[in-house]
Order: structure tokens, then C-alpha cells, then sequence
């Protein structure tokens, strides 16, 4: 029985791609309680894979990564006007530094 997993390494992300994978931090206060914790919050595509985010957030800020745990928010059903609505879906991933590591998501990239 053959495993469809890939193997472990570390993978290539292109510039675009890296930008493109971190959207924006997200600065909330659930976001402010975890970064005591040395991690930080990130709005990210829904076809992102955790590989691919590691990959771009120690390319763009020049960090060590330990983990990254995604959140996939399914969108709310809303009405505007009467008529029913679907906001979109979001996902977001909590990125855990190696000690010693910070990001200052005040500036920018």
C-alpha cells in the first residue's frame, strides 16, 4: 500500500507566490494574546498549504519558523437588502517563531 504523502523537505516558493501568500497580519486582540507566546496571526489564501506559508514567512521576514496551525473560517450567511448573501471563507494561520525571533507587523514588507 503506497503513502500519497509527499516527502518532508523544505519547499520553493517563488517572490510572487510569498506575497501573495501573506495577505495582511491580523491585529486583534486574540492575535495580541498569542504573540505573548511568540507567534503571530496572518490572513492567507484558502489554497495555501502549511509548507508554502512556513516557506513564505521565513523568506519575507527572515525568521525561523517552528510551526504553523491553520484556521479555515467558513463564511457567514448574511442579508443585504432583503436578499441573502454569503460572506466569503477566510484563512488564516497562527505562526509559531523559533525563541529569539519577532516579526514587527507595524511596519511594513
Amino acid at each position: 500500500m503506497s503513502s500519497n504523502r509527499k516527502p518532508r523537505g523544505r519547499i520553493k516558493v517563488s517572490s510572487e507566490r510569498m506575497y501573495e501568500l501573506v495577505r495582511s497580519p491580523i491585529i486583534t486582540e486574540k492575535a495580541t494574546l498569542v504573540s505573548e507566546h511568540n507567534q503571530v496571526m496572518f490572513r492567507v489564501p484558502v489554497d495555501a498549504t502549511k509548507p508554502e506559508i512556513r516557506a513564505a514567512v521565513e523568506g519575507l521576514f527572515n525568521v525561523k519558523v517552528k510551526a504553523v496551525n491553520t484556521i479555515l473560517q467558513k463564511g457567514k450567511t448574511k442579508r443585504w437588502r432583503g436578499q441573502p448573501g454569503r460572506r466569503n471563507d477566510v484563512k488564516k494561520a497562527v505562526v509559531s517563531l523559533a525563541d529569539g525571533d519577532s516579526i514587527d507587523i507595524t511596519t511594513g514588507v
